[in-house]
């Protein structure tokens, strides 16, 4: 199993209100291979809020079909222009995109 995380720092209180559109009913839903996101808020953050949004995939090559796909750019497209055609600002100040490899998994023992 393959994890990538999305680290993005957003303006302050922008995290929470960004949160839930990861999760979102999309095309990622019946991605090949897509197993689950999740979206942590980190906490105690002064200056800036930070989404870290992981999501599983059973492999490498599913996860480089997503970020290839059209349904990938159309959901990562900037915002279009307003009505007088000034540009929206984005609240995301940066990202960083960290892959890991599940080595090992420990669980809870039910009773």
């Amino acid at each position: 199993m393959l994890i990538v995380t999305n680290r993005i720092k957003v303006k302050k209180g922008m995290g929470a209100v960004m949160a839930p559109g990861f999760t979102a009913p999309g095309p990622l839903d019946t991605t090949e291979g897509f197993v689950k996101v999740e979206v942590l808020l980190t906490q105690n953050l002064e200056d800036y809020d930070e989404l870290n949004v992981n999501m599983y995939w059973e492999n490498l090559d599913n996860f480089t079909a997503w970020r290839n796909s059209d349904a990938f750019k159309a959901a990562h497209k900037r915002p279009e222009p307003s009505a007088d055609g000034a540009k929206k600002e984005s609240p995301i100040i940066g990202s960083e995109l960290i892959t890991y490899e599940v080595a090992a998994v420990k669980e809870a023992i039910t009773k």
